[in-house]
């Protein structure tokens, strides 16, 4: 089937933006004094902020009342870290100009636009994706389908001409649940997990990934 458009994850695929968010996490979580491990904290990636504290403080039993002040306090953390310190992925910039002369290109984020702000200049990229979605304001965040949805709606193609591109779980469930093809790229330490048998294509990095491979 022909594709028609590429829509790529932001965190932890375009950018190395995941160690901040952890790091930001485990402080926030520090601060209501629970200690959040690091194999804890990979099994949350890919959930929204909100959804990711709603998570983590039923599990630590903290109070609601202290939500909307911990979702702030991780997405303002984040944000300064990632601006100062993260780096792009191997290949992101490369792939993304590659596939802009084929294609039409989405970002389908669960972060929010105020990172999405952050993070294009640092892309580099000679033309901006023709589209950007967040899941920040929507019901429900990946692994919910909605916002690799409403950015094939964007696109103006068929979510079943769409490739995603995923680092995390969660998201590539978005992205199976909303009839996509889906190239993951898993860490090093989680390539060889039996939970990416569902993805089209498994990659190590984006640098090795090949557009013919669309044909085969």
């Amino acid at each position: 089937m022909q594709i028609e458009a590429a829509i790529f994850d932001m965190d932890g695929l375009l950018i190395d933006s995941e160690p901040y968010w952890q790091e930001a996490g485990k402080e926030t979580l520090l601060a209501f004094e629970k200690t959040l491990t690091t194999e804890m904290y990979h099994s949350s990636t890919g959930l929204r902020t909100e959804e990711w504290i709603e998570h983590w403080f039923h599990y630590f039993g903290i109070s609601e009342t202290y939500k909307e002040h911990a979702v702030n306090m991780i997405i303002q953390k984040a944000i300064e870290k990632i601006d100062l310190h993260a780096q792009l992925m191997p290949g992101a910039k490369e792939i993304i100009e590659e596939m802009q002369q084929h294609m039409k290109v989405g970002i389908a984020t669960s972060s929010p636009m105020k990172l999405v702000e952050v993070v294009l200049p640092k892309l580099g990229l000679s033309k901006d994706p023709d589209v950007v979605c967040s899941a920040e304001a929507l019901p429900y965040g990946k692994p919910h389908p909605q916002v690799y949805i409403n950015c094939a709606d964007d696109l103006g193609v068929s979510p079943l001409r769409c490739l995603a591109f995923e680092d995390s779980f969660n998201g590539m469930l978005a992205a199976k649940a909303a009839r996509m093809k889906c190239v993951v790229v898993p860490t090093k330490e989680d390539y060889d997990a039996p939970k990416w048998v569902i993805a089209d294509y498994k990659i190590s990095t984006l640098e090795v990934f090949e557009l013919s491979a669309l044909t085969n």
